[in-house]
């Protein structure tokens, strides 16, 4: 999509030496996906502590095992 702009030329000089980029484009790219990618991880960060999960482990391991045993046993025709 061609989008036209006006950017600080100075930074997208920086931009580009700090992300190793040899376009304008690419360096836009890789600047705007690592803000979208922190700013996700910034709202993960937020729900900590603010979900309980009540779970046993040992009780889900132990029901996934006896899950895959069954299957494993209708694949080889037994019930």
């Amino acid at each position: 999509m061609r989008t036209t702009l006006n950017l600080d030329e100075q930074l997208i000089r920086e931009l580009m030496d700090v992300t190793a980029a040899t376009t304008k484009t690419d360096a836009i790219h890789q600047a705007a996906a690592e803000l979208i990618r922190k700013k996700k991880l910034e709202r993960l960060k937020s729900l900590s502590g603010t979900l309980h999960l009540d779970l046993d482990w040992n009780k889900l391991e132990q029901a996934e095992i006896r899950r895959q045993a069954s299957l494993k046993r209708r694949r080889h025709g037994h019930r």
